[in-house]
């Protein structure tokens, strides 16, 4: 694995826990561990239960006892690494958004597909029980066709003005502020329930323009230097309008400026036979409605996606045991090992990370242009034909 913080921690867990609660074919060996900070990646190697650490990611991938390279690094080294891991024969798993710009993920996906590797981006909120649960009340005509899908992605841990410029504020290391970090996510989910974008309609907004240069950060957390100030060049907060090609239309709005929200991901789900509701906030519980039920008792009702028939739930524990956000990674991990198992990428893999970054890119060139932008236009301006 190369990066050992926030994400390292999350992926780490999900790579000890896996075969306590799954029974996989394949079982993950904790090789090597890779981060330019040797004492803490050292340290990271120990806690987290690694066999060895590196300093330098390019020995990881020559390294012949290693046969998965997995990306928790900032955003503008994925596409680097992840191309020469896939040259190298290594399988290849992803943080999220897959790179910069739509341009390097085309090139992580034609690398990953011409070395034939396995590949993943962690789109780890598909994963919770209740999500998947949505997802096949969906696929099963429970909800009929599909007319909305308003998405958030809301949280609140930038608004003092004093917070230092840490890196996901810094567009030559992260590509893009609220809209890559939080809005991949809530058109990933979109992509998995509702379809394919057909056409977006977006604004985005800086609302505090210069920070204190950062000293240190982890995390979301950071420590200012001094009193110095650097320019933020990414956006705090983007909202768009969508169609899809199935005729459903969609609003979604993801920012760091919305107070009192710590992790804000929702959505809700109309379609011509009823509705569906989800907060990762209480992620265990899905809300239902359906237009059929008996007048008087109409209504959303609340179902805890905890039971045996539920997906990954069997797994854990008994009914309204919850899990929480550490098992949303487990239940991913479990379709890695899976599909390297029986040679196939599971989904979400390159090829959606690489529509996701179509969708987040249109937006951004709708909103400079102030006009609608079309995915396919965006995806065939890109070097790979998808």
């Amino acid at each position: 694995m190369v990066g050992y913080k926030f994400m390292g921690k999350a992926h780490s867990h999900a790579y000890r826990d896996v075969a306590f609660y799954f029974d996989n074919n394949v079982e993950p060996v904790m090789q090597a561990i890779c981060g330019r900070n040797e004492a803490g990646v050292k340290e990271a190697a120990a806690k987290m239960g690694w066999q060895s650490y590196e300093t330098d990611w390019r020995k990881l991938i020559e390294r012949e006892d290693i046969d998965l390279i997995d990306i928790v690094t900032t955003n503008n080294s994925h596409a680097e690494i992840a191309i020469a891991a896939a040259e190298a024969g290594k399988h290849v798993y992803c943080e999220k958004p897959l790179s910069m710009t739509l341009e390097q993920s085309a090139r992580m996906l034609e690398a990953v597909e011409k070395n034939g590797v396995i590949h993943m981006i962690n789109h780890n909120y598909r994963f919770a029980p209740a999500v998947q649960f949505a997802k096949r009340l969906i696929q099963s005509g429970r909800l009929g066709k599909i007319y909305h899908i308003r998405a958030t992605y809301l949280q609140d841990w930038i608004m003092d003005p004093s917070f230092p410029l840490v890196w996901r504020l810094n567009k030559e290391v992260s590509g893009s502020g609220a809209h890559g970090d939080l809005a991949a996510h809530i058109v990933d989910l979109a992509r998995f329930l509702v379809g394919e974008f057909k056409e977006v309609n977006g604004m985005m907004e800086t609302f505090i323009k210069e920070r204190p240069i950062v000293e240190q950060s982890s995390g979301l957390s950071g420590t200012a230097s001094s009193e110095q100030m650097g320019e933020v060049n990414v956006d705090d907060a983007s909202i768009f309008m969508a169609r899809f090609e199935n005729g459903a239309i969609g609003t979604f709005e993801a920012t760091r400026f919305a107070g009192g929200n710590r992790n804000g991901n929702r959505f809700e789900i109309n379609g011509e036979k009823g509705s569906i509701r989800w907060d990762v906030e209480h992620m265990n519980n899905l809300q239902v409605y359906f237009h059929d039920d008996e007048p008087g008792l109409q209504g959303y009702r609340t179902i805890s996606c905890t039971e045996e028939m539920h997906p990954y739930a069997s797994a854990y524990w008994p009914a309204a045991h919850i899990i929480g956000y550490e098992h949303t990674f487990i239940n991913l991990a479990v379709e890695l090992l899976n599909g390297i198992d029986k040679g196939y990428s599971p989904s979400p893999n390159f090829m959606d990370g690489v529509k996701n970054q179509a969708v987040l890119e249109a937006v951004e060139q709708s909103a400079s242009s102030r006009q609608w932008v079309s995915i396919s236009q965006v995806q065939q301006s890109s070097e790979y034909s998808m």
